[in-house]
């Protein structure tokens, strides 16, 4: 049947076509349609009344909804997905695509956090090469005949030489050091690092008086000036019984340096101290000490009875304080002050072939446990050729180094106090 151009087949045609979202209906044949005119439908009618199909208006009505009074019909969204529900298919695809828009902004800030990641751990791994291959290395661990054997835990010889070296001559008039050339032992202290438990800081008097290879029996400091670091460890360890692993010297502008570099060290001082000898004026009581301060308070002789036995209380003294600042997590995470740290003490220590920069900051770390603090028994104070020497007590002093040698705790009535 035909009306105006267009067959119940195609009619139905259309209808499907609208069932599919996208599609066209297809265009009518192009045949002049032959007949009257179909009255306008008066109701939902299928194929009735004037033969039009009213099947179309329908279909979109359920699929889209009546339009309310005064409001204009319904589009559909493109895109929204077939079936039904399609407000809900777009709800989910705004939903989906905010998902989507957020992710990659995510990816980034992940990515440069990485990314910054791996420069700080190139840079840190950089800096600690490059500031242990500036560590100066002098040979002083030889083997010799009747050596000791190697013992439990870490053994250090810290030395503090009385070098000029590096100094101007405005640093040496500031800081009292004189205009003494080479260098001499001024502070010698055993560093006894446990496997586990406290480390043990002992003071060498420079004068004690002990057998010297080749020299008969002279000043503990008059090896250093014999034959240097070398001897001064052979020396060291034959009085001792003790095998030294790790040696590390530093001089008076170095000792400087590192004080300044972690911004002084808090100190308190047992009484008013005032000696132009070693450029200090200082009052009784707990104070800041800056590089210069400091090192004219360790080398400082006017005070006490043994003026060589009140310095050593001070050098360990001062050892431990700036040890444990310059080891505290404020002073190695500020890159202000560990880094010119690293390079201060790079700059101005010297220490055996075997010892890096990790080896440093495990002495560091192991200082942080508050030391037991000592010195050798005395026994007598003799003058033999003229000079005032320090002789030790004998079964005191051995009871110390057996302990440490064996990593056990020093006996209690051996520690000075």
């Amino acid at each position: 049947m035909r009306a105006w151009g267009v067959t119940l087949a195609e009619d139905d045609e259309a209808t499907r076509a609208i069932r599919r979202p996208g599609a066209r209906p297809p265009a009518p044949s192009g045949r002049p349609p032959t007949g009257p005119p179909p009255p306008m439908p008066t109701g939902r009618e299928g194929i009735g009344a004037g033969g039009r199909d009213n099947t179309i208006p329908r279909i979109r009505s359920e699929v889209y909804g009546k339009p309310r009074s005064g409001q204009a019909p319904v589009r559909p969204l493109r895109g929204g997905g077939g079936g039904g529900g399609g407000g809900g298919g777009d709800d989910r695809h705004e939903r989906d695509g905010g998902a989507r828009r957020r992710r990659p902004t995510g990816k980034i800030i992940f990515r440069g956090v990485a990314a910054l990641l791996v420069i700080l751990i190139i840079a840190a791994v950089g800096l600690y090469f490059w500031i242990g291959g500036r560590l100066k290395h002098t040979e002083v661990l030889g083997d010799y005949t009747g050596r000791p054997a190697e013992t439990p835990g870490q053994d250090w010889l810290l030395v503090g030489s009385d070098s000029r070296a590096g100094l101007t001559k405005a640093q040496r008039r500031k800081l009292a050091t004189g205009k003494a050339v080479g260098k001499r032992t001024d502070t010698m202290m055993l560093l006894h690092i446990p496997e586990s438990g406290r480390p043990t800081l002992v003071s060498l008097p420079r004068d004690s008086y002990v057998p010297i290879e080749g020299r008969g029996s002279d000043k503990l400091n008059a090896a250093y000036a014999f034959g240097g670091p070398e001897l001064l460890t052979k020396t060291v360890e034959r009085v001792t019984g003790i095998r030294i692993d790790h040696y590390m010297e530093i001089g008076f502008g170095g000792f400087v340096g590192i004080v300044d570099a972690i911004g002084g060290v808090n100190i308190c001082v047992k009484q008013d101290i005032k000696d132009p000898k070693a450029g200090i004026n200082l009052k009784k009581g707990c104070q800041d000490m800056d590089g210069g301060t400091a090192l004219g308070y360790v080398r400082t002789r006017a005070t006490g009875a043994i003026p060589d036995f009140e310095r050593t209380q001070r050098q360990r003294q001062f050892v431990s304080a700036i040890v444990h600042k310059a080891a505290s997590p404020g002073t190695l995470l500020n890159p202000f002050t560990s880094v010119p740290l690293g390079l201060s003490a790079a700059d101005s220590v010297e220490v055996d072939p075997g010892t890096g920069l990790f080896d440093l900051l495990s002495v560091g770390m192991a200082m942080r446990e508050s030391p037991v603090t000592t010195a050798v028994p005395i026994g007598s104070l003799p003058t033999i050729n003229g000079a005032a020497v320090v002789k030790w007590d004998r079964e005191k002093a051995l009871r110390l180094f057996n302990a440490l040698a064996e990593d056990k705790p020093v006996p209690k009535d051996v520690i000075a106090k």
